[in-house]
C-alpha cells in the first residue's frame, strides 16, 4: 500500500488506540485516591477541594478546583496525577471534543474536576472515547480541513491537531504511569 491509498484516518486512530489498549489503560486500573493526590515534592499543583488551594488561579465549577497561574512560573510547578489527569481530560480532550465534535462546552473554568481517582478515570474514558469517535467521523476529507479559529494555528489541517493531541495524551499519561511507579517504590512497607 502506498501513501495515496493508505487510510490515514484509520492510521491516526490506531496510533492512539494501540497505545491506549495495549500499553496505557491497564496501567491506570486500580488507581487509588492516595496515588491520585500524592505529591513527591512540596507545593505541587493538584486538584483540591474548593477553597483549599494557594495557587494564584483555582479553576473549576464544582467542589474541586485545579491549580494554575498565568503566566506559568519558571520553572513550572511539579504536578500530581490529579492535575495531569485534569489537564488531559479538560485541556487536551474535552475542550477539543466540544469545539470540533459537538460535545458539551468545556473549559478549565467550567469543568467539574473529579474529587477522586475512579471519577477521574471515568471522565478520561468518556473523553477518550468521544475523541476517537470524532476523529473517525472526520474521514479523509476532514483530516485535510483547516482546524479553525478555536486553535492556535487555524489554517493547519485537522490531521496536525490529531497528531498533537495524540502526542499530548501519550506524553502526559505516560507521566501518570511513571508517578504511579514512583509512588509504589517510595511507599513500600
Amino acid at each position: 500500500m502506498d501513501a495515496h491509498t493508505l487510510d490515514w484516518n484509520r492510521t491516526l486512530r490506531e496510533q492512539w488506540e494501540f497505545h491506549w489498549n495495549h500499553q496505557l489503560r491497564a496501567r491506570l486500573d486500580g488507581l487509588t485516591d492516595e496515588e491520585y493526590f500524592w505529591s513527591p515534592v512540596p507545593d505541587a499543583w493538584s486538584v483540591r477541594p474548593r477553597g483549599t488551594s494557594t495557587a494564584p488561579v483555582q479553576a473549576g465549577a464544582g467542589g474541586h478546583t485545579i491549580d494554575f497561574a498565568f503566566p506559568q512560573p519558571v520553572p513550572p510547578p511539579f504536578t500530581t496525577i490529579a492535575w495531569r489527569l485534569g489537564h488531559v481530560i479538560v485541556g487536551v480532550l474535552a475542550v477539543r471534543n466540544a469545539v470540533h465534535f459537538g460535545a458539551p462546552p468545556a473549559s478549565y473554568e467550567t469543568w467539574e474536576y473529579a474529587g477522586g481517582a475512579a471519577a477521574a478515570l471515568d471522565q478520561l474514558d468518556t473523553q477518550a472515547e468521544r475523541w476517537l469517535a470524532g476523529v473517525r467521523e472526520l474521514g479523509e476529507a476532514g483530516l485535510r480541513a483547516p482546524m479553525g479559529d478555536a486553535e492556535p494555528f487555524p489554517e493547519a489541517p485537522m490531521a496536525d491537531l490529531v497528531l498533537h493531541v495524540h502526542r499530548e495524551l501519550i506524553h502526559h499519561l505516560s507521566e501518570v504511569c511513571l508517578l504511579r511507579d514512583l509512588h509504589l517504590h517510595m511507599n513500600r512497607p
